[in-house]
């Protein structure tokens, strides 16, 4: 299935001109995350830190995507700012976007996220190689991502 551009108010973490663009040639991994989910916290974002410091180069692209669903009124801007700042995060980090009167942000809503922490793959083509809610195993994970870069290396 073809992934679909990110729908984000804005991001933070990151340059002015920092672009996402799903059809790049590159592999993107996407971390779904709200900063007052305990698994995502103690595990999705030092999970996707070990990524950034593996993978982070010319060939994979990693961000994490703030995909608010409850408590709204705490998770500011302001408060990811800090939150971002506090975890020492080194990615760019999306803000969802959401709807007028609608809880579910567009892009968890487009993607069918069940919830955080969601990680998604999206190989060098564009195409979503993997939809996943919850922890997945590092090494497993990791042998994933090889296997896509060796095939985007056959094309």
């Amino acid at each position: 299935m073809k992934a679909k551009q990110l729908q984000v108010d804005h991001w933070i973490n990151t340059n002015r001109t920092f672009q996402f663009d799903v059809m790049d040639d590159r592999i993107k991994i996407i971390h779904a995350f709200q900063m007052l989910c305990p698994g995502c916290v103690y595990v999705g974002i030092p999970q996707t830190i070990k990524l950034w410091e593996k993978y982070q180069d010319e060939e994979v692209q990693i961000v994490g995507l703030h995909s608010v669903f409850e408590n709204h009124h705490a998770m500011t801007d302001d408060a990811l700012r800090v939150f971002v700042d506090e975890w020492r995060l080194p990615f760019p980090v999306g803000v969802d976007t959401r709807g007028k009167d609608e809880w579910m942000p567009k892009t968890m809503k487009d993607y069918r996220l069940q919830g955080t922490p969601s990680l998604i793959v999206i190989d060098h083509c564009g195409d979503i190689q993997l939809n996943h809610f919850g922890h997945m195993d590092q090494q497993k994970l990791e042998v994933f991502i090889e296997d896509l870069i060796k095939k985007k290396h056959m094309t």
